[in-house]
């Protein structure tokens, strides 16, 4: 199945992912009940990373998610500080080895929970109303990884916090209410916005900007379901977007593929961490 071939479904783009599974009446609801459970690990990993603000193990993040929800909203916006602060709830717990749900990846965990359950709390949805719009956000990261590996280290961090984007953006629209269309058109836009971003973690380890990228991009998703709900549209077909961002990730260098050789790792303080680290 292509985008092109889920935009043009009937009724939820969710059912569509269903469909092509070719799943008996049994496998249908074992699959549903391990989302369900899918959902119950995202939530205890948020419900973790808000509570605790121990260090992770190379002390450079750990207490970010905590003290964002402590914090005074000062832009009296609390659907972006709810889906912030979920989503990098679930990086720390990463980064501190806990229990997380990888959608796709670990280092791109947070976006997906941070954007749909993020939305979903803050108008007060229950998780059967979060069940299948996760279905589509599975369903666009599996037509992703068709086209490019959906990691880091092969095509930067467009491949995989751009994918972790396009899944919760497609997630969080159907869950509003969009259609099919709508649904992957939202997960076209959050692609297209990602395109040539470079994974360049400190030291290696998946934590700086790792965290705060998930936070940023958990909005983005939420962005591009806003305006595939208002009407707008990819006007490059969603899968010539996927197209292009593999296109760029296999031109990246080797520096800007996970091997804290390029970016923000080889600034001059990334170059000094890394190596404390390993001393």
């Amino acid at each position: 199945m292509t985008l092109a071939d889920l935009a043009a479904a009937r009724g939820p783009a969710s059912a569509a992912v269903l469909a092509d599974q070719g799943l008996s009446e049994g496998e249908r609801t074992a699959l549903l009940n391990g989302m369900r459970g899918r959902l119950g690990e995202m939530r205890d990993s948020i419900a973790r990373g808000l509570s605790s603000d121990a260090k992770s193990r190379t002390g450079m993040v750990g207490w970010n998610a905590k003290g964002l929800w402590d914090a005074p909203d000062a832009l009296s916006s609390p659907l972006l500080k709810r889906v912030q602060a979920y989503a990098m709830a679930v990086n720390e717990e990463n980064a501190r080895m806990g229990r997380i749900v990888a959608a796709p990846t670990a280092g791109s965990a947070g976006t997906v929970p941070g954007a749909l359950i993020g939305v979903g709390d803050h108008l007060d949805l229950d998780d059967d109303a979060l069940l299948l719009p996760l279905v589509l956000a599975a369903g666009i990261g599996e037509v992703i990884s068709k086209t490019m590996f959906i990691a880091g280290s092969t095509g930067g961090c467009q491949a995989e916090i751009g994918s972790s984007a396009a899944m919760a953006a497609a997630a969080v629209t159907e869950m509003l209410g969009g259609d099919a269309e709508a649904s992957v058109h939202a997960a076209a836009m959050a692609l297209m916005n990602t395109i040539g971003l470079v994974c360049d973690p400190v030291g290696g380890y998946v934590e700086v900007p790792c965290v705060s990228r998930n936070a940023f991009f958990a909005v983005h998703a939420v962005s591009s379901a806003q305006l595939a709900l208002a009407g707008l549209r990819s006007v490059i077909p969603p899968d010539e977007v996927v197209q292009a961002m593999a296109s760029v990730g296999r031109m990246l260098p080797p520096e800007l593929r996970e091997t804290g050789e390029g970016g923000i790792a080889d600034t001059p303080t990334g170059r000094r961490i890394a190596l404390e680290m390993a001393r």
